[in-house]
């Protein structure tokens, strides 16, 4: 690796560092008696507003406040039709378990909040597994509610001031390691068959599992997150829009022990029978650091179909590859129009990698006959350095991934890299100006036919939202 890019690797983990710091050790920085005053952007402003004390909260790091916080969105819920309600988090360690949010609702901590997730396991209350995937992930009962939780919701927003959602995992971890969960772990948001979706200006840290999942929903935006879980804590993705449409993905730092991003649309046989495909998807100014997963992954649950992806100005430092396509026999659905451009990358083991045989199954009646669609995926303007293999594309016998386009790639290949940069079976596809030459199977296009992949022009509606100015002034 050449200088500058340690030079950054060092001010990367300089900001994890800084941003771990701040979300253990809070000073609350107000006084009683005093008033604050909130001002952020958001798609809604909301007429009513009320802290989390006045429902009994207490920010001691102790008390467990489950029961408050489902007190006020219960309460707030009357606002609904009145321009809406805000709960307010203020400074403090605001120790909690699973609760559920309400529509036209926001939840906003202020800077120095954090909000604590219980560890004592066999409190959490138990849901059913998603229709599509028929089967929990961890285990094959049900799943654990996440911390922060909304079904059939409309106009839903948790942001704030960076303030932080502690998951304290770690009691998680080790439980999945020793085999001993009965269910899947829970995840720190998940909001199901919803519309007008916020989620924005947080930390997130050590969830017990993915961090945020929004699923069976729409016009969803997603930014300006900070997500940390240690590199070799289990599953801990950090963002999964699953089943969802028309979603905006943009300006977030994601260090995690699983893909930084993983888009999703269920599992085998369940997911061809639901049959909601994730789509209109734009994933634009990620930072990720992963070593042992993607930066983005696409799949491998994706029986419902994923189409139209839009991967834009990626960083990635240390992590296992950039964008991976993972499928196999039994899932079915597709994966096509994936356009990426944009990616610096820095210390990978592949650059590029799709995989037809990642065979996890949800339950053994998944049909062999049930093949996926891989097809229409474009890369431009890639580089790449201190890279141990350029590519890895593994098709399937008798179904190829076809339509692959790379043009404008350099790839820099590290002291200790494989001796053929390029593996390539059952695969269809051209490039132009890429570097080390790739397979044969993606034929060179030469200097007089070269071109570039293609990347959309026209914006997608989730690009035309608007956000608001809102303020509000609190009382302590």
């Amino acid at each position: 690796m050449v200088k500058t890019d340690w030079l950054l690797l060092v001010l990367m983990m300089g900001l994890v560092l800084s941003s771990i710091e701040r979300a253990e050790g809070r000073k609350t920085g107000i006084l009683e008696g005093s008033s604050y005053e909130l001002a952020y952007s958001a798609i809604n402003c909301r007429k009513h507003s009320a802290s989390i004390k006045d429902f009994g909260g207490v920010g001691d790091g102790k008390t467990l406040n489950t029961k408050a916080f489902q007190k006020a969105v219960n309460q707030l819920s009357q606002y609904a039709s009145d321009g809406g309600a805000q709960l307010v988090i203020p400074a403090g360690q605001w120790l909690t378990g699973s609760f559920n949010l309400t529509s036209h609702f926001t939840l906003f901590l202020h800077k120095d909040a954090v909000l604590l997730a219980s560890q004592e396991i066999k409190k959490w209350p138990l849901i059913d597994p998603l229709p599509s995937y028929g089967h929990g992930r961890d285990a094959p009962g049900g799943r654990y509610i996440s911390l922060i939780f909304g079904t059939n919701l409309t106009d839903v927003i948790i942001t704030g001031e960076n303030g932080t959602i502690d998951g304290q995992g770690a009691v998680w971890w080790q439980q999945f390691h020793r085999k001993k969960l009965k269910y899947t772990r829970p995840y720190l948001i998940e909001l199901m068959h919803s519309n007008k979706i916020q989620i924005s200006n947080l930390t997130l840290v050590n969830s017990p599992s993915w961090n945020i999942h929004p699923v069976y929903s729409s016009n969803i935006i997603i930014q300006s997150l900070t997500i940390l879980a240690p590199v070799t804590s289990p599953n801990t993705d950090g963002i999964d829009p699953d089943s969802c449409t028309n979603t905006r993905l943009e300006d977030n730092y994601i260090v995690s022990g699983d893909d930084c991003i993983a888009v999703k649309s269920g599992w085998d046989e369940y997911g061809i029978k639901y049959g909601m495909p994730t789509s209109h998807l734009i994933i634009r100014r990620l930072t990720c650091i992963s070593p042992y997963s993607a930066a983005i992954a696409l799949g491998s649950e994706m029986s419902g179909g994923i189409q139209d992806v839009r991967v834009q100005d990626i960083t990635a430092i240390n992590t296992e590859s950039g964008v991976r396509i993972k499928t196999a026999v039994g899932r079915g659905g597709f994966v096509k129009d994936v356009y990426v451009k944009g990616m610096k990358l820095h210390t990978m083991k592949w650059v590029f990698w799709m995989t037809g045989n990642y065979g996890s199954h949800a339950d053994t009646h998944w049909d062999p006959k049930a093949l996926p669609e891989i097809k229409g995926i474009n890369y431009r303007d890639v580089v790449a350095e201190n890279v141990s293999m350029a590519a890895q594309l593994e098709g399937m016998s008798g179904d190829p991934f076809t339509g692959i386009c790379m043009s404008n790639v350099t790839i820099g290949l590290a002291k200790k890299a494989k001796k053929y940069p390029w593996t390539c079976t059952n695969i269809e596809g051209i490039s132009s100006n890429v570097q080390p030459p790739p397979c044969q199977l993606l034929a060179d296009q030469g200097p007089k036919k070269s071109r570039m992949c293609d990347f959309p022009t026209e914006s997608l509606p989730i690009d035309n939202i608007e956000m608001r100015r809102c303020s509000y002034r609190l009382n302590y």
